[in-house]
């Protein structure tokens, strides 16, 4: 039994488990984040949400819920 003072595992969240909305907002959200960077060329907001989805269709990245901060994120899966 865990304790409430016990740091907790992130749990990945299947992105198709996601409503087409939540999706986007999970996505659209990870893209704005302050630092997030795509080289030297400028994308626009689609091609950049574009480019999430096909990571996680290519399960290159997944979505995780960090139940310790209450926070969502995307990361590079583990291969």
């Amino acid at each position: 039994m865990l304790s409430d003072d016990e740091p907790q595992e992130p749990v990945p969240v299947p992105y198709q488990e996601l409503s087409p909305d939540a999706l986007r907002g999970v996505v659209e959200s990870f893209v704005l984040r302050e630092g997030t960077e795509y080289g030297a060329r400028d994308f626009t907001l689609d091609e950049k949400l574009a480019h999430v989805y096909r990571q996680l269709e290519r399960n290159e990245a997944q979505i995780v819920f960090d139940p310790n901060t209450e926070t969502i994120h995307i990361i590079p899966t583990q291969r």
